[in-house]
């Protein structure tokens, strides 16, 4: 039996077979969670949508998606990196999610809303070195939410910290085999 579904969102100009969310599909499926990372590399070369490509149109697709998995009755998971950890956490205030991770996710893009999120359990991996998103913003959005923070001595990409961040999503699928399931 499953104990879910984690839908793994990847950041703008990467792919479903990056190296992150690649390494959390592995952990969630050694603990026996379903995986599936959608593609949005067609909704981020619209760029006459805007700079970041149609996102939008990447939070209906996850929202289809998400909503397909809890249709079927089966616990979700949000995960996403950057762009991807954007569009998770708003999806999760429009279906029932069990719990998000975010890695280095933006609290501000802009014109767009501010990064907002169900309350659920949430752990978040960011980079002391982001240069793209500073991590004081961070660490003040995640003690508003008493998230799970681990931060790292990275830049945005989280390059040398692949292992570090797919223990880290791990402990939050383990912590959920332990408790009840609320949704």
């Amino acid at each position: 039996m499953t104990q879910g579904h984690c839908i793994l969102s990847h950041g703008f100009e990467s792919g479903p077979d990056a190296t992150k969310v690649t390494a959390l599909a592995r952990v969630a499926e050694d603990l026996g969670w379903t995986t599936e990372r959608p593609d949005y590399t067609d909704l981020d070369a619209r760029l006459e949508v805007g700079r970041l490509g149609d996102v939008p149109g990447r939070l209906q697709r996850l929202l289809g998606i998400a909503g397909a998995a809890v249709a079927r009755g089966t616990p979700v998971v949000l995960a996403g990196s950057s762009l991807g950890s954007y569009v998770s956490a708003l999806a999760s205030l429009q279906v029932p999610t069990r719990a998000l991770f975010l890695m280095v996710p933006p609290t501000r893009m802009g014109p767009l809303p501010e990064l907002d999120a169900a309350a659920v359990p949430i752990s978040i991996v960011h980079a002391w070195r982001d240069e793209l998103i500073p991590a004081a913003d961070v660490v003040e959005w995640a003690r508003q939410r008493g998230a799970r923070l681990l931060l790292v001595d990275d830049s945005h990409r989280l390059a040398r910290h692949v292992e570090t961040t797919a223990r880290a999503f791990a402990q939050l699928l383990t912590s959920l085999s332990r408790e009840p399931h609320r949704q």
